[in-house]
């Protein structure tokens, strides 16, 4: 019964396999594998943006900065939630990377709103050269409180990014959970609605660790690639990203995991709305926050359930708790139907 990360589940069999066949002969090194060519088609495709500029890292903070970093300028701040996995979660990745640029949090929520992005990157010309400067802004989808922007918020949002002159980058640790959740295109959820780069991942929906960059403008290509390597995150044995990623794509693996980790939240959260849990937010991916009684939490930690509790099950029986429970694809019904029965009882 394990509901604490995403990031703990195990790798698909499908793509442990792809790493073993890569495990074969040799291949070029450094991004150059033949694998990797087929890696940057497919993404293209999927995205219908035949001139994108694709690269793979194995985690989702070199994602983030890198990307944030070839954006950004060092004197530049860029907008996020304050609860973004950039300025709570990366250790200052992003600003080391960027040569320390600024992270700046806009609002009080996981979902930045419009009146409040707008007022924050205000007017870039009356702002003075004693100040940090408007920058790019980020967006992460799935939220960190599992919710998920719709295609028109992201345009709106990019849009007020875009008349301060500035790009919008995408945190999609959890972008395909958000893709199926909404039942729209990789394009509609991206550069349709105005935004420049994408972390695409991997890691948390069933590869052992890769996550794709890919900028929509060709032309910053070869900054990233220097990024990259001087952020010591080119691998010299790439072929083993490249056959994760390609994997995953595969036969649109990475979207039936999505479904699969989305429908077992949703068994999950009408399990504990039927037990009288209140939600923080009403879960739309794999991700919720919700109360219970510490009663229900002790009898679950007894049993061995693993997840996140926001304090101690120590207390009044009925007072309520929050925790965090996020669902994985490998994680069984059963499990969902063991863990709702020890919860009531």
């Amino acid at each position: 019964m394990y509901f604490a990360s995403d990031n703990a589940g195990p790798a698909h069999p499908s793509i442990a396999e792809a790493l073993i066949r890569a495990n074969t002969g040799y291949a070029m090194p450094y991004g150059a594998d033949v694998a990797m060519e087929r890696v940057r088609a497919r993404l293209r495709e999927i995205f219908e943006a035949p001139e994108a500029a694709v690269y793979l890292v194995a985690t989702g903070t070199a994602a983030n900065s890198l990307a944030l970093a070839t954006l950004a300028q060092p004197w530049q701040q860029v907008f996020c939630s304050p609860v973004a996995h950039i300025y709570e979660d990366e250790c200052n990745a992003p600003e080391f990377y960027m040569g320390a640029g600024k992270l700046f949090p806009v609002g009080e929520g996981d979902k930045i709103d419009p009146a409040a992005l707008a007022a924050a990157m205000g007017d870039s010309a009356e702002i003075s050269v004693h100040n940090a400067q408007p920058g790019p802004l980020s967006i992460t989808q799935v939220t960190e409180k599992g919710r998920i922007y719709t295609c028109a918020e992201i345009a709106e949002l990019s849009a007020i990014a875009a008349r301060a002159g500035q790009p919008t980058h995408l945190d999609g640790a959890r972008f395909a959970n958000a893709l199926v959740a909404l039942n729209c295109s990789p394009a509609e959820m991206t550069w349709r609605a105005g935004v420049d780069a994408v972390s695409f991942g991997g890691t948390k929906n069933g590869c052992v660790g890769v996550e794709a960059v890919i900028f929509f403008d060709p032309a910053k290509a070869r900054e990233f690639e220097l990024r990259r390597k001087r952020g010591a995150h080119l691998f010299s044995k790439h072929r083993y990203l490249s056959a994760q990623m390609e994997a995953y794509l595969a036969d649109d693996l990475w979207l039936d995991l999505a479904r699969r980790s989305n429908a077992r939240m949703r068994m999950l959260a009408d399990g504990l709305r039927a037990l009288g849990a209140r939600f923080l937010q009403e879960p739309q991916a794999n991700l919720a926050f919700a109360s219970l009684p510490r009663l229900m939490h002790r009898r679950l930690q007894a049993a061995g359930a693993v997840y996140y509790l926001d304090g101690s099950v120590e207390g009044p029986d009925e007072t309520p708790l929050q925790a965090r429970f996020v669902c994985d694809w490998s994680l069984p019904e059963e499990e969902i139907t063991r863990f709702l029965e020890i919860a009531a009882g």
